[in-house]
């Protein structure tokens, strides 16, 4: 093989021959070159018809530098501030989290940084952040055992039939901590998420009882800033009982469950049980009473941290168009901004928020979050699930 200064002089050689012939000779000498360099025909076409004179050297443009460190730091510590949110979720609320930081001390801009930071777009910010990312975490197993006796008394959920306009409408589901075994008893966590503004509650239980996972909802209802009116779960036993069932007619609450291993039936519950759930807190094994405590602790500062700086975005339309499947969202706002929105809320709910919002450092939750984290995990028991667990992960887990 040529080395690129042999290619080099062969072609100062040979380019003048080739464009003066004609014909067969033309072809002659391409062939040569081409087995001569090993180069593809149509490169050898152009550097034989357009050759590189000597001394000139091919020059990149490149283009100036429009966002400088100062913004790409801004934008990585409301980044950090957000907990490692995607920026078509982050760039949308950064208006509203960079005043928040700022009235609380966080964040000191200066004008021009901060004019830059806010007219961000998703792209630019995405690759702003890249080196700041960081790779998901292994999934593990599945618990969901199906209820049957009361299925026939439960319905099934069907959109045309919830006003999802309206908050108070929920999915509720358990995610399990029992890291590699199910053997044993194990804590869980309910979720609680509304469908209408994304308010999510978690809830920290002994083991999945029907008596535990009852007492758990009634304390989710309890901190939810507007009426309960109505809750869809899964097909599990834990929730397709005559202890709730009989709860839910008493107090005038819609109850349906969602199709048996339908998991798409409870999306927005499940994407919680994702980025809340497994992204805080794992998927090791946890048993004892200090580690309930410590899981209660850690989602009372979860509850405030997600609700009020966690921005989301709402499928609002999907369209097929042959193959492909078009989706519209709507702008990312938290659940806090969609209940100040909602019309279905009353004023004296939203002026109890707003006093709480004002409270709130996103920066001091985050804090929290991670040492009450660090505190949890120190409780694990046996070995993390591994990566082999992660073929017979549910998407409920």
């Amino acid at each position: 093989m040529m080395s690129v200064t042999s290619r080099r002089d062969l072609l100062a050689v040979v380019a003048p021959r080739y464009r003066l012939a004609r014909g067969e000779e033309r072809s002659r000498i391409l062939t040569e070159f081409i087995a001569s360099t090993g180069y593809h025909r149509k490169y050898a076409l152009s550097v034989l018809n357009h050759p590189v004179t000597k001394g000139s050297s091919r020059k990149q443009r490149r283009r100036p530098r429009q966002y400088i460190f100062a913004v790409q730091q801004a934008l990585v510590m409301c980044w950090r501030a957000a907990n490692g949110i995607c920026s078509k979720r982050l760039v949308p609320y950064l208006p509203e989290l960079v005043r928040v930081l700022e009235q609380h001390g966080e964040l000191h801009l200066e004008p021009t940084t901060k004019e830059r930071l806010l007219a961000l777009s998703p792209a630019t910010a995405d690759r702003l952040l890249q080196a700041e990312r960081q790779r998901a975490k292994p999934h593990g197993l599945g618990t969901t055992k199906p209820g049957t006796l009361l299925k026939s008394a439960i319905p099934i959920r069907t959109f045309a039939e919830w006003d999802e306009a309206h908050p108070g409408f929920t999915e509720i589901d358990l995610v399990v901590h029992c890291g590699s075994t199910t053997r044993g008893e194990y804590l869980h966590s309910l979720t609680m998420t509304d469908i209408a503004t994304g308010w999510t509650e978690c809830v920290a239980l002994r083991n999945r009882g029907q008596q535990s996972v009852f007492q758990a909802l009634v304390l989710a209802r309890s901190r939810l800033p507007f009426p309960l009116r109505g809750i869809d779960s899964d097909n599990g036993v834990e929730f397709i009982n005559a202890h709730l069932l009989r709860y839910c007619q008493d107090e005038h609450l819609t109850f349906t469950r969602s199709r048996p291993y339908k998991k798409n039936d409870q999306a927005y519950v499940e994407q919680k049980n994702w980025s809340i759930v497994r992204q805080l807190v794992g998927y090791e094994r946890y048993e004892s009473a200090s580690a309930y405590e410590a899981l209660q602790a850690l989602y009372q500062v979860v509850r405030l941290y997600v609700n009020f700086f966690q921005p989301s975005m709402k499928l609002l339309s999907k369209a097929r168009e042959g193959s492909k499947v078009k989706k519209k969202y709507d702008q990312a706002k938290t659940p806090y901004q969609r209940v100040l929105e909602s019309e279905h809320v009353n004023e004296e709910a939203k002026a109890t928020l707003r006093q709480q919002y004002v409270t709130l450092n996103p920066v001091v939750l985050l804090r929290q979050m991670q040492r009450l984290q660090a505190t949890f995990w120190k409780l694990a028991v046996g070995e993390p699930a591994g990566p082999e667990t992660a073929q017979g992960e549910t998407a409920s887990s």
